[in-house]
């Protein structure tokens, strides 16, 4: 069930989609609802201190996003990509992010490189905590290709990762070690500061199309 958010207030109808929008999103993408779960409107907006309007309406953008669907007799459900849609995904992430990892490459700072180290050097501390290595995996990603200064590609990028980052958390949980990502990154970092945006793009695009078999392999049943 979605918890309760920690304040309460009035908010505009606008705003309270919007409130209503990010915390069901948020939800979805950290794994608290997993795919096949329902969305009951009625809890939501409970759980909010907010009226069914705005939550119906936050419901049909995100089913417009293809984080959820509308299906006759169930309402909201968190969706299930088939094996086909999830290559798909990481298909586009691959050859999108290795477009913007090759953009970023040729207007690198110092100041991004000190950025990205950190973010390295956070994803190692974080290594024996799932959920936070993968939030930390993912700003690493983000930060990467915002150095690009290529904002629609940046929106397109942005989509998919909200996609595809429900099953990231799921196949993680089954994942004993999380090194040999930790070298892969170290490998981009090193091409990045080098400037060689050929490099740089082929690192990236192997890196999200090897994550494929992984999380297209069956799931372990749930105890």
């Amino acid at each position: 069930m979605l918890t309760q958010r920690s304040s309460s207030f009035e908010s505009p109808h606008s705003t309270a989609q919007e409130e209503a929008y990010q915390h069901i999103r948020h939800a979805i993408r950290m794994g608290l609802q997993r795919p096949g779960a329902r969305l009951v409107p009625e809890e939501i907006a409970s759980a909010l201190g907010m009226s069914r309007m705005p939550v119906r309406e936050a419901l049909n953008r995100l089913a417009a996003e293809g984080l959820i669907v509308m299906r006759p007799n169930r309402g909201a459900v968190v969706r299930d990509l088939t094996e086909k849609e999830v290559r798909e995904v990481f298909e586009m992430r691959a050859v999108l992010e290795g477009l913007a990892a090759a953009m970023a490459a040729r207007r690198v700072s110092a100041d991004d490189i000190h950025d990205l180290e950190q973010l390295l050097a956070k994803m190692q501390r974080s290594a024996a905590n799932t959920s936070d290595w993968i939030t930390v995996h993912r700003q690493f990603h983000e930060r990467l290709c915002a150095v690009s200064d290529a904002p629609r590609l940046m929106h397109q990028i942005s989509a998919l990762h909200s996609v595809i980052e429900p099953l990231m958390r799921i196949w993680m949980e089954a994942r004993p070690s999380v090194d040999y990502v930790q070298d892969v990154h170290r490998e981009i970092l090193a091409a990045l500061k080098a400037g060689d945006a050929e490099g740089v793009e082929a690192l990236v695009r192997a890196h999200i199309l090897r994550t494929i078999a992984g999380i297209t392999a069956p799931r372990p049943a749930a105890a």
